[in-house]
């Protein structure tokens, strides 16, 4: 759709009704009054949202309108750079006005420590909403891949009749199939034993919560949740700048590990590993998951030292450049190929991937790597 202004931008046609309410709804955000500061001159189709907190509320009210909900996560995303409007976030009307994504959550918890006691609870709400449709999309899928990965190493041949797997053994046994009493004689017999209900593998989910890495927060946050909920694992969140906090108690509850969070700061990854280290107690058993741009403030060369001698002790050791649907993250090329060299090659993930490169590392299997 070509969209004109006054004297319709040199079309010859100018827009009426919607259409130019459409306009003017994107001319607010990208037009040269906007912009301003841009270099343009200034033209006939001004408009800009300036500093104002109910012209900002209606135009978000009329974007939702006038646009499907992908786009306006866009813009809403591109009035925030654009315009400066993080402050006005702040504000409860304006927060009940917007589509909530990821990339908000990320914005409200970097604001998280200037917010204002009035704002918080709508904060709170609209981080919940995103969190609760990342979970309906990821919950399901990644309990039962990992529940298949831990009960592969758990499979026995003589269970009790109360830990068969009767799927995979009528599924063993239809060759026995005996078509006149309509039933399978199940000559073998699948289960899993009663060590299938213990804690059996450890997860460390260690979390880099520099600025550049907030949407790789909210996913990693969602998933700690999901993983401490199985029984079979021990999960520990741990969230890192150039200080280190154990966020493994709110795990019941990811908008607790969220606002727990403060996005920004700088990097000390071998700090954090530091930790993350300390809490291995079963090495074989245990998979560490670095979810870090690999821009590291810390000793480079004593970070590196730790990983390897995690993976000497028999530790799987992943490392995600991001969690995130965003496509290729920025990150240090040199660090990454330090840590493939020790064997441990550092990747970008969605969060499509994730459990399977989880199930992955827990059964000891080469990572999925895109």
């Amino acid at each position: 759709m070509v969209l004109g202004g006054g004297e319709g931008d040199g079309t010859g046609h100018t827009l009426a009704g919607r259409d130019a309410a459409m306009d003017a709804a994107l001319g607010a955000l990208y037009g040269s009054a906007a912009g301003a500061g841009n270099g343009k001159p200034p033209g006939e189709r001004s408009a800009g949202l300036g500093g104002s907190a109910p012209r900002v509320a209606r135009w978000l009210g009329d974007i939702r309108t006038y646009f499907p909900a992908p786009v306006v996560q866009v813009m809403q995303r591109d009035a925030i750079e654009r315009l400066g409007l993080a402050s006005l976030l702040m504000e409860p009307e304006m927060l009940e006005a917007v589509e909530p994504d990821v990339h908000l959550v990320g914005t409200l918890l970097s604001l998280n420590k200037a917010m204002p006691e009035t704002t918080r609870e709508t904060a709170r709400a609209v981080v919940r909403k995103v969190v609760e449709q990342l979970e309906k999309r990821l919950a399901a899928r990644t309990r039962a891949t990992l529940t298949g990965a831990l009960d592969r190493s758990a499979r026995i041949s003589r269970p009790r009749h109360h830990d068969i797997d009767w799927d995979r053994t009528i599924r063993a046994n239809l060759k026995n199939y005996l078509p006149e009493h309509r039933t399978v004689v199940p000559e073998r017999l699948i289960g899993y034993g009663r060590a299938a209900r213990s804690v059996k593998k450890e997860v460390i989910l260690c979390i880099d919560q520099s600025g550049s890495m907030a949407a790789s927060v909210v996913y990693a946050s969602v998933f700690g949740a999901v993983l401490a909920s199985m029984r079979s694992i021990s999960t520990r969140l741990v969230v890192f700048d150039t200080s280190v906090v154990d966020l493994t108690d709110r795990l019941t509850d990811p908008v607790d590990v969220l606002f727990g969070t403060q996005l920004g700061g700088g990097t000390d990854i071998n700090r954090a590993l530091a930790h993350c280290q300390s809490k291995i107690t079963r090495p074989a058993d245990t998979v560490v998951v670095l979810i870090s741009d690999l821009c590291e403030g810390g000793i480079r060369d004593e970070m590196l030292k730790r990983v390897a001698s995690m993976k000497a002790a028999g530790v799987e050791f992943v490392t995600l450049l991001a969690l995130s649907d965003e496509g290729a993250p920025a990150y240090d090329h040199q660090h990454a190929a330090a840590l493939a060299a020790l064997g441990a090659p550092a990747f970008a993930c969605t969060p499509d991937l994730f459990p399977d490169v989880m199930a992955a590392a827990l059964e000891k299997r080469p990572l999925p790597m895109p």
